[in-house]
Parts: C-alpha cells; structure tokens; sequence
C-alpha cells in the first residue's frame, strides 16, 4: 500500500520465515505460534502491506494444493499429533486436535466435582478439561447450565457447612458474655434514650444492603441494574427448577390408581331406554 512505512530487515526476515509456515501448514495461528507471534501481529502486518497479503494467499493456496494431495486417513495421525483438517471454507491446514471431544462422561465428572469443591477451575481439571469449555458448554445446552448451577449450589451449602464444622476453638473466645445476666441499664433520660435507638436503628432493626446488592466500585448505573435484574431473574429459574424437582418428585411418588383429591368424579349417566321426556325414532 502506498504511503505506508516498508518492513525493515528483522520484520522481512520474520515475514519469509511465516511464510514458509504458513505454506506448510496452511494455518495461520500455528505458523505465527511457530515463531513466537500471535497471529494478530501478522495480521496488522498484512493490513499495512498489499504486497505481503497477496503472498500470504498465494501461500494458503499452495499449502491447500500440498494437504489436499497428501491428506492422511482421519486416524493416521494419533491424538494430540497436527492433522489435516478441511476448513468450513474448504481449505486444508494442519491443526492439533485436543486429546479427546467433551462427552458426558467428563461433564458427569466435572458436576460431581463441582458439586463437593464450589471449584469451576478445580472441577474442569478433575476432568481433564479447561474451564472455558464448560463455561462454552454451559452457554450452548440449557440442560448443562441448570445441572451446572444445582451442582454449584449443592458445592456451596457444602463448604459452606465444611467451614461452619471446621471453626477455630478460638472464634468462640469472646462468647462468654452470652453466659451471664446482663447487667442493669445504666440511668439515662428520655432524650439520651431515644438518641442511643436513633443512631442503632439502621444496624439492628433495618437490614442492611448485602455486599452483593451494592454498587461497585466504578459500575455505572445502567450496568448496577441490569446486574441486579440478572441476579433477580436467576433467582426466579431457581425457584422454578426447584418447584420442578419436587413436583416431579411428588408425581413419582403418587401410585398410578390414586385419584387426585382435586378432581371431581366421574358422574353416572342413566340408562338411555329410563329417560323420558323425549321421542323415539326423533333426533
């Protein structure tokens, strides 16, 4: 592109050098990981420069041409080996596949993790996975979000009961007062009476504002409320996949032959041939 500052010698060299990468692999975040370059480097360099884009798809093509020839069986190449893949625009590049596809067995492990650790990260390394595709699975099926979230709640209430069991001898030292009669109230007049209720009113009768209701440091508003709106509607799902539970659970537990109290009975018709008051033969 004309205006624009020339590659110097280190940058023409790193170029060539991604280049032959990248006709090898035809991959363009391989090729720059190759040399110690995030891919974004080589694409601003590609933005600035006509000449090095236009030798960047002529190296695509060449390394589409070479995997397309010489493309192995879909299992020659082991696991965690760079195979060639087709593309959803139908070139061919070389990609490292990971060691094995998230199946149900891993998110039944990464669940009962989570469920006794509160531990997302923890969790997907019990599983052999990164928390991100959990996160990524969480955002695609609705049915792994909500076993993800009871499975979080249940590891909640358990380290929670966990910290409640395991406390220090020593945050007991200062209880003894509950022990003892309390002492007579010091002689006071009405003014200094209502004034001491006045200033503790707020911490005793009123309930405060949970930490994470509060505005954060540096939150806008429209950011506090839609926060506080999400938080609300996650509460009601809750509820909701609570009534669910034990609906389901009431329902399985009801015998199949057991009317339902609510449901009035069936009324017993008379037989046609007692009713009178109309004709024979006359719809």
């Amino acid at each position: 592109m004309t205006g624009t500052r020339p590659f110097n010698r280190r940058q023409a060299k790193e170029n060539a050098a991604f280049l032959a990468a990248l006709r090898r692999t035809g991959n363009a975040r391989e090729a720059a990981r190759s040399l110690g370059f995030h891919r974004s480097t080589m694409i601003k360099r590609r933005a600035r420069d006509a000449a090095f884009a236009a030798e960047w798809d002529a190296a695509l093509a060449i390394a589409h041409a070479h995997l397309n020839r010489a493309a192995p069986p879909p299992d020659a190449a082991p696991t965690g080996e760079p195979r060639a893949i087709r593309t959803a625009s139908g070139r061919m590049q070389l990609r490292i596949l990971p060691a094995r596809a998230l199946d149900r067995a891993a998110e039944q492990v990464f669940l009962s993790a989570l469920s006794a650790t509160a531990n997302v990260r923890l969790s997907a390394a019990a599983a052999g996975f990164s928390h991100s595709a959990f996160y990524a699975r969480r955002r695609q099926s609705p049915a792994f979000a909500r076993e993800m979230r009871l499975a979080l709640e249940t590891g909640y209430e358990r380290v929670e009961m966990a910290l409640m069991a395991a406390a220090l001898p020593s945050s007991y030292a200062d209880d003894a007062w509950r022990h003892n009669d309390p002492p007579p109230i010091p002689s006071m007049t009405a003014d200094e009476a209502l004034m001491l209720l006045r200033l503790h009113h707020q911490s005793v009768r009123l309930q405060e504002e949970p930490p994470h209701i509060k505005r954060r440091r540096g939150e806008s508003r429209e950011a506090h409320s839609y926060r506080l709106s999400e938080m609300y509607k996650a509460r009601l799902q809750r509820a909701r996949d609570a009534f669910d539970i034990a609906e389901a659970a009431r329902r399985s537990a009801t015998p199949a032959t057991r009317e339902s109290p609510y449901e009035e009975p069936f009324p017993t018709l008379t037989a046609l041939d007692q009713v009178k008051g109309w004709r024979k033969g006359k719809r």
